[in-house]
């Protein structure tokens, strides 16, 4: 087997390793890489869906309240005002979903499936917990969710959500008596819920991953002719030559014309001991003929 032959095989075994490392390692740090950009987008919507909720209950509510008396009107409410901000906001992020989750909501769009009252629950276990990432199943593959609790701090809330008696006449008649009574103080009610599908990140993180490879094996293509060219030009050629001249004077042939080479590595110095060895063999012929 050829020596070049030997090196590619080589250069090809470490290559193939290579790249399998490389590129496990890189698809793993991409796709953590590529989930946390989706949460920290889906911390952003989840800050606006909670400035508009303070925002609705400091600022927009007083100023209805008085028409409150006459007709309920649901922009007051801040779980309604972040839905539908949140749900506009859709259009420029078509694969986020928000909603303001709860068990026993006002309004019945509201009420939190199986999988979001787990959430709830761990909120109202965990005390101080403040945020909760977690994956689930869907019928489109594993989404991945954030959520935060919706904690009744406000004794304002109170009004519209202690008894059907203190609440505004309008909001019972729409709602009615059985929907979102019995709340109390310091009470986690529900969970703002972002959720995107999981297949958002993994895509983001395979086409970065296929340019990562793609640029991985340019290089090690480009080292692997360099190395080539380099054993060739520098190793394999000068050891040729030198072969046929050896094959020349081994057959008696002293007037062979000198092995030249200028280097001062390994091939100059194996040259140079060639060179040494021919002089002597010429003397040394040169002797028994006389």
């Amino acid at each position: 087997m050829r020596l070049l032959l030997k090196f590619n095989l080589v250069f090809l075994l470490v290559f193939v390793i290579g790249l399998a490392v490389s590129g496990t390692i890189a698809r793993s740090l991409l796709q953590r890489e590529a989930e946390a950009e989706v949460l920290d987008r889906a911390r952003l919507l989840m800050e606006k869906a909670m400035v508009v909720s303070s925002y609705t209950a400091q600022q927009i509510a007083p100023l209805l309240a008085t028409q409150m008396k006459y007709s309920f009107l649901p922009q007051s409410v801040p779980a309604y005002s972040s839905f539908e901000v949140l749900n506009a906001l859709q259009k420029t992020y078509p694969d986020y979903t928000y909603k303001p989750a709860m068990l026993n909501p006002t309004n019945p769009r509201d009420r939190a499936v199986d999988w979001e009252e787990d959430v709830i629950q761990r909120f109202r276990r965990g005390g101080d917990v403040k945020e909760f990432i977690g994956t689930r199943e869907t019928p489109g593959g594993p989404a991945l969710y954030i959520a935060r609790p919706i904690k009744i701090t406000n004794p304002a809330c109170l009004q519209c959500h202690s008894t059907p008696a203190a609440a505004p006449q309008p909001l019972v008649e729409k709602y009615g008596p059985g929907n979102g009574f019995g709340w109390s103080l310091n009470e986690t009610v529900g969970a703002q819920v972002v959720s995107v599908p999981m297949t958002l990140p993994l895509a983001r993180a395979d086409k970065a991953f296929a340019v990562v490879m793609a640029m991985l094996a340019g290089v090690f293509l480009l080292i692997g002719l360099a190395l080539n060219l380099m054993l060739y030009k520098l190793v394999l050629q000068p050891v040729r030559r030198l072969a046929a001249l050896s094959d020349r004077v081994s057959l008696g042939e002293l007037d062979a014309p000198e092995f030249e080479v200028r280097s001062k590595d390994e091939i100059g110095v194996l040259a140079e001991s060639f060179g040494r060895m021919r002089k002597s063999l010429v003397h040394a012929m040169k002797m028994l003929e006389s």
